[in-house]
This record gives structure tokens, C-alpha cells and sequence, in this order.
């Protein structure tokens, strides 16, 4: 991990000490367990020979986990057997705020000039109690001293089933009290009206984004009047493996560096040599479904596994060009092939060619004003009078105003043996790209029209679900929020009212995106196929069409000398 050696266990640990001549396994673990100590997590009871425990109660074991960080710093983790405990009877869900959240948070930090920090809250979970009625015994990992001793849990330990719900607990009520209030659309994500604009907290466990005018008085009162012992407080740099810096024009610029970084040592380690560099990750019009190449074995599938698992959180970080390629080779991860694998490999190629892959929170208004107006007249349809419904409990809106750009497309026959489609979405606020789909469409298309058609209803659904999440963070939208596609047949039959529907399968997509278009809350464009970014998303495509509609989204850096100097070494 970040190329150094992890340990499965406490003998192992002990052994690469020994192996590298230092205590830096061993320290860790001494210092896991005198935070332990320190929480009061357990209730001492003695020597288990002596020792009975509480009456209820139940006996299970516990194991570290060990970790290296980005920086460097040696992680050991004590997790508890939740597995051994009866499964409670009431729910202990808990959340965490989404990815796209996130980014929507930082956007509209940078669009209302509110600082961006970070800060990660120690030990979150032992900062709640537990419910559960477990004991362990100590093993060697707490010295001589305790080795031995029977420890009743007190607090939400890491490994049991209820814990994340009781830390989830904790800090809401903490939050609750500090006047943040949850947002209904997204209820991880918390926030405090502050008269011309919100402050928003954004949580994933124990990873905290704060939006606001001054995050250092909110990091200042969760540690003193909360008592939280926080960590890496300060300016965004680092988050969820991904990296974050502002260029030579002060752009806050979103980078997964790092974990790139990783994934090249991953790959090295797995097969002895870098990646070998390509221009594309799967080459064009490429059919991996008719690869006929040999089943892998149970060693090489849980590689092939693990190169689709690591692709898929690196999209998740901002690196859409390559969804649509590991969305199709990760219909394979059950019974990969040979060719899979090797396909697998070509993206990993692609990766590290182009790992500069950057995006930039630009929040200045796109400028449609070249868009044809249209105003159609729906009174003799079955859409007279549509209003877009929304809730009577949204906030009051604060801040400056931000538009929805969405571009879609589909790909027919993506898959030539059962004959599906993709979907291709990409949403932009501002000029912001803030979320990607891609994805087979669930029912099998015969023709354009239809997988156009289903296209642009999921464009629209993920358009409104987007507006409601920022209405409800309290912004206010410019609209109407614009929809590009670039089949015009498409286009012109679900946005123009006299239009008539020959296909009664497509009546679902087509009756759908109407409504929308007749509300006047959103339009539906033709956009030449040429110009539509989406088209990234939805085929295997070739590096000279692609790279114009890539270049300016992702790798606008290149087109700067400047780009060695804007980037942190």
C-alpha cells in the first residue's frame, strides 16, 4: 500500500518490523490501543481467570487492520467481531453523503467565495456509546500488562454492527446543536443560513468538507466546546483519494493523483512490469462480449476483479473517460477471459498515459444565447397547463445562481449479442462538470429513435433530481435547465407539440421528456454529435474523434505552458 509491505496480522507485523529493522508496526499498534484506553472503550474486569463476565453478555474476538496513509504514516486499526453478535432486530443504517454531494459543495463554495477546508474527526466512533452487550480478552497487542484481561465494550467499537449509526447519532445531535440542519434531498450533507448565503458541512463518516466564510470558527467549537479531537484541519488539499490544488489562475482544480499513483504500484506488484501506454482505453468500436480467448483462473479473476474495482472509484473521482470502457468489461467480473484481462490492462495503459486528468470548478454562467426560442404552444396536447411540481419545504434561496447543462446520447447495439444500448449522461452547473452516467439500458432497442428516446428520460429524471437537491441546499437556479442531444429526429419528436408517437413501446420515455419540455422548465437541442461531450460516455471510441470534446473538459491544461507550474510537485 503506497509501496510499503501490510501485515494480515500481529505476528506479521512483528515479523517486518524484525524484517526492516524498526518498531513502526509495533508503534502503531501501541498507539491504537492507548487511544483505546483513553476513550475508555472498555470496562476492565481482570484477568479472564479470575474474571466472569456481565450477565447477558457476549464473548467475541477482535483483529487489527492495518493500513498505510498517503502520507506515509503507519495505521493499525482494532475491529471488533461483529460477525459473532446476533443481528439487531431494529435498523442500523447509516449514510454517508455522496460523491456528487461532495462536489456540488465545493462548487458552490468556490460560485459564493467561501473557503473549502477539510478535517477528519479522531477515533469518531468511539466518541458514541454502544448498545451492544459484548466482551473481548485482550490480546498481546496491549502489552504484557493487559494481555489476558477481560474488557467489556463501552463504546461503538469499529467492527460492530450498530456502531456507525450510534457515531451517526452523535454528531447529528452535535450538529443540531451548532444550527446546522440536514438537507432533505441529501441528508448528509448539513447546513446554516447565514443571511445572504449557507455554510454547508458535508459528512462521510468521519471525513468532513466545510463550506464557509470562516470553517476555522466551526473546526474551533467542534473541538472545544464538543471536546472532537480533529486532524488535518485546514484548506481542501486532500480527500477520498483524490487531490485538490488551485492552477496558476487561482481555479480550484479536483485531480486523482494519488490514487493513480497507487494504482501504478498496484499494477507493478501484480505483474511485474508498468503499464504499457495507449492512446485509448479499449480501441474503437471493440466488442469484448465476443471474446472467445480462455477463462481465467481463480487467481487471475481476483486480479481482474481488482483492476475493474480500482477503475471504478477512480471515475467516481472525476475520471469519466473511462466509463463507458470499464462499465462494458465489468459485465465480465463473474467468468472473465483471457482478452478481458488484457483489456483490462490496455485501460490501466490509458490511465497512466494520460493520469493528468483534471477538473476545474469553473462557475461562470454558460452563454446560450445562440440557442434557437421556441415558444410552442402546448394547449391542444395533453401537457396544457404542466407546471413543474415542486415541494412547499424548500429553503429560501441564497447565493448566486447556477444553471444545469446536461448532455446525453446512446450508443446502439453496445452489446451485439443481447443487442442493448448505453446510456450516456454528463451534467455540467456552470461550467462545472458534476456527474457522469453510464450504463446499458435495461430493455433491448431496435432502432435510434428508442435508445435515443430512453436516453432522454434518464437525462431528465437525473436533471430533476439535480435541481431538487439544489433547491433544497437553498440555490437559486437559472433556468430553464438546458438538455443537448444530437439525434435531431430524437430531439424534434420529444420537444415539438405536434409530434406524433408511432411506437406505443416508447410511450414511457417519450410522454416523459414532453411533460418536462412542456413545463417550461427545461429544452430540449440538437447539438452536432461532433460537439457533444457525452458521446465519451457512451462508446469505445477512437483518440482524434474523441480527444477535441476531451481536451477542453479534462486536459484543458495542455493546451497551457504553463501546466508544469500550475500542478504541486
Amino acid at each position: 500500500m503506497f509501496g510499503h509491505e501490510v501485515p494480515r496480522n500481529h505476528r506479521q507485523a512483528m515479523e517486518l518490523d524484525a524484517k526492516n529493522k524498526n518498531t513502526k508496526w509495533r508503534d502503531s499498534e501501541k498507539l491504537e490501543t492507548s487511544q483505546l484506553l483513553d476513550y475508555k472503550v472498555f470496562l476492565d474486569h481482570g484477568p479472564d481467570r479470575h474474571a466472569k463476565p456481565p450477565e447477558g453478555y457476549k464473548k467475541i474476538t477482535y483483529h487489527f487492520v492495518y493500513a498505510v496513509k498517503h502520507d506515509g504514516r503507519y495505521k493499525s486499526r482494532l475491529v471488533a467481531g461483529g460477525h459473532l453478535t446476533d443481528t439487531p432486530t431494529e435498523s442500523v443504517y447509516s449514510g454517508v453523503v455522496s460523491l456528487r454531494g461532495v462536489r456540488i459543495v465545493i462548487f458552490l463554495a468556490e460560485l459564493n467565495e467561501l473557503e473549502v477546508w477539510q478535517t477528519d474527526v479522531g477515533n469518531a466512533y468511539l466518541e458514541a456509546n454502544t448498545k451492544e452487550k459484548v466482551y473481548v480478552i485482550a490480546g498481546p497487542e496491549f502489552g504484557e500488562e493487559l494481555e489476558g484481561h477481560l474488557f467489556v465494550i463501552v463504546k461503538a467499537l469499529y467492527g460492530l454492527k450498530s456502531s456507525g449509526l450510534r457515531w451517526h447519532e452523535r454528531f447529528a445531535a452535535v450538529l443540531d446543536n451548532m444550527g446546522f440542519k440536514p438537507c432533505i434531498a441529501e441528508p448528509d450533507i448539513w447546513m446554516r443560513d447565514q443571511g445572504d448565503h449557507y455554510e454547508y458541512i458535508a459528512v462521510y463518516c468521519d471525513d468532513l468538507t466545510i463550506a464557509s466564510r470562516d470553517p476555522e470558527a466551526i473546526t474551533d467549537e467542534l473541538e472545544n466546546v464538543h471536546k472532537f479531537k480533529l486532524k488535518g484541519s485546514g484548506e481542501l488539499n486532500y480527500l477520498l483519494g483524490c487531490d485538490y490544488y488551485r492552477d496558476a489562475n487561482n481555479t480550484l482544480c479536483m485531480e486523482p493523483r494519488k490514487y493513480i499513483e497507487k494504482m501504478d504500484d498496484t499494477y507493478f506488484k501484480l505483474f511485474g512490469e508498468k503499464p504499457k501506454q495507449c492512446q485509448t482505453p479499449l480501441d474503437k468500436n471493440d466488442h469484448p462480449e465476443l471474446d472467445e480467448s480462455p477463462l481465467l483462473d481463480e487467481k487471475g479473476i481476483r486480479i481482474y476483479q481488482s483492476l475493474v474495482g480500482a477503475c471504478q472509484w477512480v471515475i467516481q473521482l472525476g475520471r469519466f473517460d473511462i466509463a463507458v470502457h470499464v462499465m462494458s468489461m465489468s459485465s465480465f467480473r463473474a467468468a472473465p477471459r483471457e482478452g478481458h484481462l488484457k483489456r483490462m490492462r490496455k485501460i490501466y495503459g490509458y490511465i497512466m498515459k494520460y493520469k493528468h486528468g483534471i477538473i476545474r470548478f469553473n462557475t461562470n454562467m454558460p452563454d446560450h444565447s445562440d440557442l434557437p426560442v421556441h415558444d410552442h404552444d402546448w394547449s391542444n396536447t395533453p401537457y396544457a397547463g404542466a407546471t413543474e411540481e415542486l415541494p412547499g419545504n424548500i429553503p429560501q434561496p441564497r447565493g448566486k445562481a447556477v444553471r444545469i447543462t446536461t448532455y446525453a446520447d446512446a450508443n446502439l447495439y453496445h452489446n451485439v449479442l443481447n443487442g442493448k444500448a448505453v446510456t450516456a449522461v454528463l451534467h455540467f452547473l456552470n461550467k462545472t462538470p458534476i456527474d457522469w452516467f453510464s450504463k446499458k439500458q435495461n430493455t433491448v432497442e431496435t432502432a435510434t429513435f428508442g435508445a435515443e428516446s430512453s436516453a432522454a428520460r434518464t437525462a431528465i429524471e437525473q436533471m430533476k433530481s439535480i435541481k431538487m437537491l439544489l433547491l433544497y441546499l437553498g440555490v437559486p437556479i437559472h433556468g430553464p435547465s438546458i438538455l443537448f442531444g444530437d439525434n435531431k429526429t430524437c430531439v424534434d419528436g420529444l420537444s415539438l407539440p405536434p409530434s406524433r408517437l408511432h411506437k406505443r413501446h416508447l410511450m414511457l420515455s417519450y410522454h416523459y421528456v414532453r411533460e418536462a419540455m412542456a413545463t417550461g422548465e427545461y429544452v430540449y437541442a440538437f447539438i452536432k454529435g461532433s460537439d457533444n461531450p457525452s458521446d465519451i460516455l457512451s462508446k469505445h471510441w477512437g483518440h482524434p474523434e474523441a480527444w477535441p470534446l476531451l481536451r477542453p473538459i479534462m486536459f484543458q491544461h495542455t493546451l497551457d505552458n504553463e501546466f508544469n507550474a500550475d500542478r504541486p510537485t
